[in-house]
């Protein structure tokens, strides 16, 4: 978006709804999107807040996590970020987005519902950045149906595995490394965030598929 020094209203900067229908099978490209969504790639500006830190984002391939990233990045933190591998397109380019801006960024393809990949990725994190500043628990999985006897068991176990012991998993690993950092060490800031996307973003989705977009400037 570009600069202005008039002001300007800011219900008129950003694309409004209605929005084409535009169903995916899950788990869905943000690339694919019109209008695309705005995760800050052309917006944000940093100014060294988080210099020589390292951050962990799942979920990061798109969405609040796509944004996270490439604002720590442009921040100053080397970044990893976590996705399933049929989101790879849309990692891609924010593996660019990272790089660009002079940090080093890792990919970690693979699914939070293993346990043994959750505290896998953790490490890979640890070993490709040299340590372990900040997580953002981003990765979340929701399923529409319209009415709870449609409800399967699959369904219901694979939202808890990725929502809540994914979350558990994952932190549990990473809270050990932030451990094994010296109170004296610039690295003692250690944070971790869990963040969760709105149900809202998936009212009368069809099985199946991604929700349509709702523009937002950060999802």
């Amino acid at each position: 978006m570009a600069r202005s020094t008039q002001l300007q209203d800011p219900r008129k900067l950003y694309p409004t709804p209605p929005f084409p229908k535009q169903p995916q099978q899950m788990p869905g490209l943000a690339r694919k999107r019109e209008p695309a969504p705005d995760h800050g790639e052309e917006s944000y500006r940093g100014s060294g807040k988080l210099e020589g830190c390292k951050a962990l984002v799942t979920g990061g391939d798109s969405g609040i996590g796509r944004a996270a990233a490439i604002a720590f990045a442009r921040e100053g933190a080397d970044v990893a970020i976590s996705y399933l591998p049929e989101e790879e397109a849309d990692a891609k380019q924010v593996i660019t987005l990272i790089e660009a801006e002079g940090r080093k960024a890792v990919a970690l393809p693979g699914d939070i519902q293993q346990e043994a990949w959750c505290r896998e990725m953790v490490e890979k994190a640890v070993a490709d950045l040299g340590g372990l500043d900040i997580l953002v628990v981003n990765a979340g999985r929701q399923q529409y149906r319209e009415k709870i006897g449609e409800l399967s068991t699959e369904d219901f176990d694979r939202t808890m595995k990725t929502n809540l012991y994914a979350l558990h998993w994952i932190a549990q690993a990473a809270v050990r490394t932030f451990r094994r950092v010296p109170p004296s060490s610039p690295r003692h800031r250690s944070r971790l965030i869990s963040l969760r996307r709105s149900s809202s973003t998936t009212q009368r989705q069809r099985p199946g598929s991604s929700p349509t977009p709702r523009r937002s400037p950060s999802n």
